[in-house]
């Protein structure tokens, strides 16, 4: 007998642990023929806004050593347009949805979160490492009094599950999950992707036209894996790992860290099927270890 995938979360159950990683899979339909994406743990949109946002000026996207820079800017067209074309969609394919809240204020984030109502929504992920134009650009993210207030907030406005996605720029990635439990999140997803830079030598330019970007990647891996570990024994809440998983062997090391579930972003641009990939890799993982159910490997790191 196959070994049991499926995934509990507490506020929403999964038919396995693997999910997409935020603006890496647009909201499913541009990979869907490439793959059945009902099969997925979850899909997970591109970050939506309460209007369109433009993002940032080009170039902006960058490779690196066995990594990535992008500086997007979460382009994106509004939630608005989210809901007349994306959503039906996500509802027609069979996929459990999750979907990425981004914004510049707290006003900003309400708005969103407050017109995502339909049923066929699971979960609600926050993007808190969007700039706060009220705190001079600091991130929501990066202030643990910040990210208390604003997801209870979010909660109140809601009555959807609430993910709190962590930034790993902070000093103590702990303290930032606290706060994120503390506010009433039902879980908390991390990292988001880490503050880098690239310069031309040549030109003696920035590659960048934002100057730096988010590193992602393999590169990221292993600081994705010690964030995890920490930020799962600081919480009781479930915690969703991502951060350079671009094969099973990545996404068993992170929930042996303490990841109830994972998310694969960078590398859905090079490898459009990894998921399935990693779904597969899991399973024939836990069958050949003995074991009867993907949870017995969440926080098994001794």
């Amino acid at each position: 007998m196959k070994p049991d995938m499926t995934t509990d979360l507490g506020f929403v159950r999964l038919k396995n642990p693997v999910m997409t990683a935020s603006g890496t899979f647009g909201s499913g339909e541009e990979y869907s023929e490439f793959l059945d994406i009902s099969r997925l743990g979850a899909v997970v949109t591109k970050g939506v806004s309460d209007v369109p946002w433009d993002g940032n000026p080009s170039p902006r996207i960058a490779e690196t050593p066995s990594g990535m820079l992008n500086a997007i800017g979460l382009e994106n067209p509004g939630v608005d347009r989210f809901l007349a074309k994306d959503l039906p969609f996500l509802k027609k394919s069979g996929a459990t949805i999750g979907v990425n809240v981004c914004g510049h204020t707290e006003e900003e984030y309400l708005n969103v979160v407050r017109k995502l109502t339909d049923d066929a929504i699971s979960f609600l992920e926050i993007n808190i490492s969007c700039p706060n134009v009220k705190q001079g650009a600091l991130a929501f993210g990066t202030d643990p009094a910040m990210v208390e207030k604003i997801t209870r907030e979010i909660k109140e406005a809601t009555d959807k599950p609430v993910v709190m996605k962590l930034t790993p720029n902070v000093t103590d990635i702990k303290e930032i999950a606290r706060a994120a439990e503390a506010g009433g999140a039902d879980g908390i997803s991390l990292i988001n992707t880490i503050t880098g830079m690239k310069i031309d030598i040549n030109k003696r330019r920035f590659v960048l036209a934002n100057k730096t970007g988010g590193l992602s990647g393999p590169a990221i891996h292993p600081v994705a894996v010690r964030m995890v570990y920490e930020a799962s024994h600081a919480v009781k809440i479930p915690v969703i790992g991502m951060g350079g998983i671009e094969k099973w062997q990545d996404a068993v090391e992170m929930m042996l860290a303490g990841a109830s579930a994972v998310a694969v972003g960078a590398a859905n641009f090079y490898n459009p099927t990894a998921t399935l990939e990693i779904i597969d890799g899991i399973e024939n993982y836990l069958d050949d270890q003995g074991m009867d159910s993907v949870s017995e490997i969440v926080g098994a790191a001794e």
